[in-house]
């Protein structure tokens, strides 16, 4: 008898692809977040200097990057400008990382980004392979104007080798990632800082003194213009006061700032501003989802800047009388609040539970698949609670202690967060990375 050919489809065979491309950028993750700039140098190089093809805007800072990196794409955007979005790490799936006007690149471009960043750079680490392949993307889809989020710290980032930008900013400057940036706060602000380019405006958000003098000195002795939200506070509450958006919690606000002096910065008229920050969004950050089995707050604070930022939106929104969070409004009819939390081994766990675990009557402890994370019987050592074998059954436990009627946080780390928000929404994902 006669074997019967087996036909495969050409959608079957795009996503074998890229599988298979993922399966090997993924490989690359033991080589970790490597700080420098020669490997990206050469491989832009090769790939004849994709990194040129299109304006940037270059965003660092502790927290509140990403979320500013959104707001001010969806500004150039609502301008006219065809933009691109790189940012990380992803929630769900790596497409996020990678966005082509606001979407998620479809997956037959990611596949075609992310085999020849592969070829052209085989030594490259994970983050400066997918570096690569955010450039090669913009390059491939004609996008006129980048927004492009630092991965760690700003001067020896993968990133870094853009040509001087229409604009960079610093968020904000806190404690995270010390074994790479330093003890201090000056020390940090000064790798931060190192993204400051002759003639590229710096816009520089609210943070402590210490680190905003030596970004300060760094921007002046580099050639770049300071756009300061300190030194703008008036202008800025005039022009932000019942400003509408979709991004919710208090802390959002410095961010608010910096994004609409970046599109000052593009020479973006207000209105048009105005439109683009209405209709920003950036899932998992102080983002309340109401679904058939109960309402959750998802939060990725995981330092204790990001902790300390939590825990004054939701004790705002929290409140009976209040002004709303921005994007949520008020979280006070909910009788009840449970936790679920879980945090990466290596940040400062103990002191973003202090903060965070006040905030709720339960907690619920887990450790995020696949990752090198805090064990959840040492959380429960730390502060009372229940620990749960898959975040899956966290949820489920934390529902049980909230009751129907009652919210479920979820916080500690974007990996948990990006875990939990699939299971709740039941999407798609691709393998964990904490890079």
């Amino acid at each position: 008898m006669q074997a019967r050919a087996v036909a495969t489809s050409p959608l079957g065979l795009s996503r074998e692809r890229l599988a298979r491309a993922l399966g090997a950028l993924y490989a690359r993750v033991p080589l970790g977040m490597r700080l420098g700039l020669d490997a990206m140098r050469a491989a832009c190089k090769e790939a004849g200097h994709p990194e040129r093809a299109f304006e940037v805007v270059h965003v660092a800072g502790t927290n509140g990057k990403g979320s500013t990196c959104a707001m001010i794409e969806s500004i150039a955007r609502a301008s006219g400008k065809k933009t691109g979005l790189y940012t990380s790490p992803h929630l769900c799936r790596f497409a996020e990382r990678i966005r082509i006007d606001g979407e998620p690149i479809d997956d037959a471009a990611l596949t075609e980004v992310l085999e020849e960043a592969l070829r052209i750079g085989p030594d490259l680490s994970f983050f400066e392979t997918a570096t690569l392949a955010a450039f090669l993307a913009f390059r491939a889809h004609g996008v006129e104007l980048a927004v492009i989020e630092v991965g760690i710290g700003g001067r020896l980032d993968a990133t870094n080798v853009v040509p001087p930008p229409r604009a960079t900013a610093i968020t904000r400057v806190a404690f995270d990632h010390m074994d790479k940036l330093g003890n201090t706060l000056a020390e940090i602000a000064a790798e931060k800082a190192g993204i400051a380019k002759r003639g590229s405006p710096l816009v520089v958000g609210r943070m402590p003194e210490e680190a905003r003098a030596i970004i300060d000195e760094i921007a002046r002795a580099e050639g770049a213009p300071i756009v300061s939200a300190q030194t703008r506070e008036e202008h800025l509450f005039c022009a932000l006061f019942g400003l509408h958006t979709q991004l919710g919690g208090a802390y959002q606000g410095p961010n608010l700032e910096v994004a609409w002096l970046l599109g000052e910065v593009l020479g973006i008229g207000e209105e048009i501003r105005e439109t683009g920050l209405a209709t920003a969004r950036w899932p998992g950050r102080f983002e309340h989802l109401v679904t058939s089995s109960g309402a959750y707050l998802l939060d990725g604070a995981h330092n204790p800047d990001g902790a300390e930022g939590l825990k004054t939106s939701l004790s705002m929104a929290r409140m009976p009388i209040v002004p709303t969070s921005p994007g949520v409004g008020s979280l006070a009819h909910y009788p009840k609040v449970a936790l679920v939390f879980g945090a990466m081994a290596d940040k400062a766990w103990p002191e973003v539970l202090d903060t965070i675990a006040p905030l709720a009557e339960d907690r619920v402890y887990v450790a995020p698949a696949g990752r090198a994370a805090a064990q959840p019987d040492m959380l429960a050592a730390r502060h009372a609670g229940v620990t749960a074998a898959s975040v899956g059954d966290a949820l489920v436990r934390a529902r049980e202690l909230a009751g129907p009627e009652g919210l479920v946080l979820v916080t500690g780390s974007l990996y948990l967060v990006g875990e939990a928000r699939a299971k709740i929404l039941d999407l798609p994902t691709d393998p964990p990375v904490a890079l």
